[in-house]
């Protein structure tokens, strides 16, 4: 079973060192127009920010690390959902095969 507070955690460094890498690499003259437009528009989708100022990318931040741990509290819930079910019948077959032994000796 995973651990929402482990899981969570590294959800956002994950998610944190992706948006340091986009920030940066928004600032690279490396790209073509069209790329700069696309990575423009993609990063304004976060409410709030707004190229060139410090506290946008504070706010930024804030919103990825909020949404990591919304995505990793789902991935974590759905995991550990799937094995209960899974344990819990794998528990109930092996219990059925138990009683057919015990029934046949």
């Amino acid at each position: 079973m995973l651990s929402l507070k482990r899981y969570g955690w590294l959800c956002v460094l994950g998610g944190e060192v992706a948006y340091v890498i986009c920030i940066l690499g928004g600032y690279l003259p490396l790209r073509t127009a069209r790329g700069a437009e696309l990575h423009d528009a993609l990063l304004e989708t976060l409410p709030g920010f707004t190229w060139g100022n410090p506290w946008s990318l504070v706010l930024g931040a804030v919103y990825v690390f909020a949404l990591a741990w919304i995505f990793g509290g789902y991935m974590v819930w759905m995991h550990n959902t799937s094995l209960v079910e899974r344990e819990s019948r794998d528990q109930t077959s092996f219990n059925r095969s138990s009683a057919i032994g015990a029934n046949r000796g």
